[in-house]
């Protein structure tokens, strides 16, 4: 009897086990676990928390229709031509204009509005349209009386004014300002660390310590959100105390260990807030990378990428600028480096230079569709496609 029960025992605890594994399976069927094709991971890795995760479909399914040299244009962020401006567009296709201050001067703001709308016009994807507004010293729009009421001020002497209030209150001022130009994508804020008069870039920063400038960050992002403008953090990993990279090579001496203490939590902040874009500068960092100013090294992109965890585009500096244009390899290096958008004036020298390299086998398509599925998806975002 007792021989009877223990069988019974030992059969009912083997169906129980059973079934517990077969309910496993099929939860583990129903959740796709070991199905997942190839292409599904790249997605998946791609895709996971990033800022765009929701448009890179898509970007991928509008990749797929676009030529080579069409995604090799969207690479690009390119000064505004003097001249032939939408020949050239229809041509290379851009990612986009960068506007300075001698396309706006003596214009009206209507005239403004038709020089960007006839461009978007002949865009086959609409572009980005930039301008460095920071305030201050850099003031490519406000500078003309016709488009703003007044010069728009530096984040200095904003917060000497009314703190962070006073900054939130000028992103929404300014942002009205640029949308109804037609400009999308703001080259700001500066988010280097200088609390010392003496340095070149002192007097485009709030001119605070690390703490304050985070703040500072994290307020203009929070602003800019749902005002049809993008803002960029910039210059990255941080300027510092440098010389002027538009006219020689700087080379950082800072210690890794002082850069990350001082310069990097504003980007770490201004990314934590959902910063869209990060410039990076063409200083030569010697603690991370001897070799390679910033904006071509995939030591900093790494950084960036990895160690803050940022998914949004990132951009080179002017590659046009004394500290880039030296090395006649700087474009390939900065798609290299993985760079999505580059700042270029040549931008005939620049497009060669990809096409070269992807001849060469330097390059791969499988890179440029990489960077440039980042774009269309940003584009996608900000319902420019």
């Amino acid at each position: 009897m007792k021989k009877a029960v223990l069988i019974i025992v030992l059969i009912l605890s083997i169906l129980t086990t059973s079934a517990l594994l077969i309910l496993n399976f099929s939860q583990n069927k129903n959740m796709n676990i070991g199905t997942i094709k190839p292409s599904e991971v790249k997605q998946t890795i791609l895709k996971d928390k990033g800022i765009f995760s929701e448009y890179y479909e898509e970007a991928e399914e509008l990749l797929k229709t676009m030529t080579l040299d069409e995604k090799i244009g969207q690479l690009f962020l390119v000064r505004y031509p003097s001249e032939n401006q939408i020949d050239i567009l229809k041509k290379y296709d851009f990612g986009g204009y960068l506007f300075f201050e001698k396309d706006f001067k003596g214009k009206t703001k209507s005239q403004v509005q038709e020089m960007i709308n006839n461009v978007q016009e002949a865009s086959k994807i609409l572009l980005i349209t930039a301008v460095d507004e920071e305030g201050g010293n850099v003031v490519r729009i406000s500078s003309n009386a016709n488009l703003a009421k007044s010069k728009f001020k530096s984040p200095m002497q904003l917060y000497k004014l009314g703190g962070f209030e006073k900054i939130e209150e000028d992103v929404k001022e300014k942002s009205e300002v640029l949308s109804d130009l037609g400009i999308n994508l703001n080259l700001a804020p500066v988010v280097d660390v200088s609390t010392n008069p003496n340095d070149f870039m002192y007097d485009r920063t709030l001119g605070e310590d690390a703490t304050l400038t985070s703040i500072y960050a994290k307020t203009v992002i929070n602003a800019s959100k749902n005002l049809k403008v993008s803002y960029t953090l910039k210059h990255f990993p941080g300027y510092g105390n440098n010389i002027d990279t538009h006219t020689s090579t700087s080379i950082d001496k800072r210690t890794y260990e002082s850069i990350l203490e001082n310069d990097i939590p504003p980007f770490e902040a201004g990314i934590e807030a959902g910063a869209e874009a990060v410039l990076v500068a063409h200083n030569i960092v010697s603690s991370v990378d001897k070799e390679n100013p910033a904006s071509l090294s995939p030591t900093i992109h790494k950084l960036l990428r990895d160690d803050l965890s940022f998914t949004g585009i990132i951009i080179t500096d002017d590659l046009a600028m004394a500290a880039a244009s030296s090395d006649e390899d700087a474009t390939v290096k900065a798609v290299l480096a993985g760079n999505n958008l580059m700042i270029t004036t040549n931008y005939k020298q620049s497009i060669n230079s990809v096409k070269k390299a992807i001849e060469d086998g330097i390059l791969t398509e499988e890179k440029i569709d990489e960077l440039v599925e980042r774009v269309l998806a940003w584009k996608y975002y900000k319902k420019l496609i």
